[in-house]
């Protein structure tokens, strides 16, 4: 799965990073070099070490790489795998998620929430952001608990409406919680940041263009696989969080 020319797997990791870390929730303080890195799309050591901070994402890329035989877990693939899904999520077994979240929580949560948890591998939890976000943080005490925070938190998709200086509009389906469930509501429109200092990681999206979206800000173009494959994972473990809700 090759990167587009201008990307590669520690700067699409950056650029879904970028702003939890900007707000203070995960990674170190390098908000600044990480930025700038994004802008030039210029890619280092010190931003493959800046990565290893993340203590919430890194083991997931780790874990993709290790179950597909890969050796890098910023590989391009795998870190899109994390935030967008594709096929790799496919090659983590049961036994080898299960294992994984024994080892991280068992130590942090509960033995009642912690058997709740693991018993989410079985069931078809994949190492995928919205899994960590839906079913972990929450339950960890990393987020706290409301609507708001889970639709900023997971990775969004939407349409470009129109382009308004430093935002975009953007046409998304918002987390809504009905008949006692998590899911997705109809698409709204609604604003995304895409500048700061006039700068950021698309400048020259146009209405039509699909874009991702974290915590309000505008994260990258995406491609109709990209779009397909966030909505089905999406989907999938809002389908899983909502046995446990």
């Amino acid at each position: 799965m090759p990167a587009l020319p201008d990307l590669n797997g520690p700067l699409l990791f950056a650029r879904y990073a970028f702003m939890p870390n900007r707000l203070g929730f995960c990674g170190g303080p390098n908000e600044r070099g990480l930025f700038e890195a994004c802008v030039e799309a210029q890619s280092s050591p010190e931003l493959r070490d800046w990565t290893k901070q993340f203590e919430g994402a890194y083991p997931y890329l780790a874990l993709i790489a290790r179950a597909n035989g890969l050796r890098d877990p910023l590989d391009y693939g795998v870190v899109e795998a994390y935030w967008l899904g594709n096929e790799l999520l496919e090659g983590v077994g049961v036994a080898a998620m299960y294992d994984s979240i024994l080892e991280r929580f068992a130590p942090r949560l509960p033995s009642k929430i912690l058997d709740l948890v693991l018993g989410k591998a079985p069931a078809g939890a994949q190492p995928f952001h919205a899994f960590h976000v839906l079913d972990v943080c929450r339950r960890t005490g990393t987020l706290a608990e409301s609507l708001e925070t889970l639709d900023n938190c997971r990775i969004s998709w939407g349409r470009v409406t129109s382009v308004d200086g430093d935002r975009l509009w953007v046409n998304a389906p918002p987390l809504v919680f009905e008949n006692s469930k998590l899911t997705l509501g109809p698409d709204m429109i609604r604003p995304a940041l895409r500048h700061i200092d006039g700068r950021g990681f698309v400048t020259d999206a146009r209405p039509g263009d699909w874009v991702s979206l974290h915590w309000g800000w505008v994260c990258d173009r995406l491609t109709g696989r990209q779009v397909r494959n966030l909505r089905h994972y999406t989907l999938r473990h809002l389908a899983l969080a909502n046995q446990t809700l």
